[in-house]
């Protein structure tokens, strides 16, 4: 059994401390704000994308959801690299939490092809936020861990065994590849920042991949077309 995961204090130590314009941590602050442009940018996609290229409209929905959550973790993530510390970070974690639930409805929903309405995008996101408030009030990132990393894993795992009903569903694993991708150059902050000559920390790429890889999911969202019924 493992025990509690405490926040550990030097996390809110990043490389790049570097102020601009008045603001402290000036690359972390700003890149962060990449999820808040294309979050927004994914609901005006979805605006306009004709329901055809949706499953129903519980994919939708569960999208729709999912992007205005990254659109406020953007926010959140500007607003903690501001002065990090747990309280601010909670304002980061939440909204990415929720964003991981949202994504997973959408994949349960288009590759399953269920139509559960609102009850498992909302039970989804409830038990995302959750996780958080448990970590704020007990010191322990179990559930955070859980809901991120199991939601990304049960993601991967669904595309690779379940087929999508749209051309290159292999999209998703790409996204989720690249979004690893993002994971080790956080945790290689330092040394990237090192690495690159001070000018660019690995924490920042953190942000501008994971933002390119919700970005290319828009892409594929936008322009995707259902698998026809000669090709299964």
């Amino acid at each position: 059994m493992i025990g509690p995961l405490h926040q550990d204090q030097a996390y809110h130590r990043f490389a790049d401390a570097r102020a601009l314009l008045g603001l402290q941590n000036f690359a972390d602050v700003s890149s962060s704000l990449a999820f808040l442009a294309v979050g927004l940018a994914g609901v005006l996609i979805l605006w306009r994308v004709p329901a055809a290229r949706f499953s129903g409209p519980d994919e939708w929905r569960a999208y729709w959801a999912f992007c205005w959550a990254v659109a406020l973790a953007g926010m959140g993530s500007a607003y903690y690299h501001l002065a990090p510390d747990d309280a601010s970070l909670a304002w980061d974690r939440l909204p990415i939490a929720v964003a991981f639930m949202c994504l997973l409805c959408a994949v349960i929903t288009e590759r399953l092809r269920v139509a559960p309405g609102w009850t498992l995008l909302a039970a989804l996101a409830l038990v995302g936020a959750a996780s958080v408030v448990y970590w704020r009030a007990f010191d322990d990132l179990r559930p955070y861990a859980l809901a991120q990393f199991g939601s990304f894993a049960a993601i991967v795992f669904l595309c690779a065994w379940f087929p999508s009903q749209y051309r290159q569903g292999w999209v998703i694993v790409g996204v989720a590849a690249l979004y690893g991708v993002a994971k080790v150059c956080e945790l290689y902050d330092r040394k990237i920042y090192e690495l690159t000559g001070h000018s660019v920390s690995g924490h920042t790429l953190k942000h501008l991949i994971a933002a390119a890889a919700i970005a290319a999911l828009l892409a594929w969202l936008a322009l995707r077309q259902p698998v026809s019924a000669g090709h299964g």
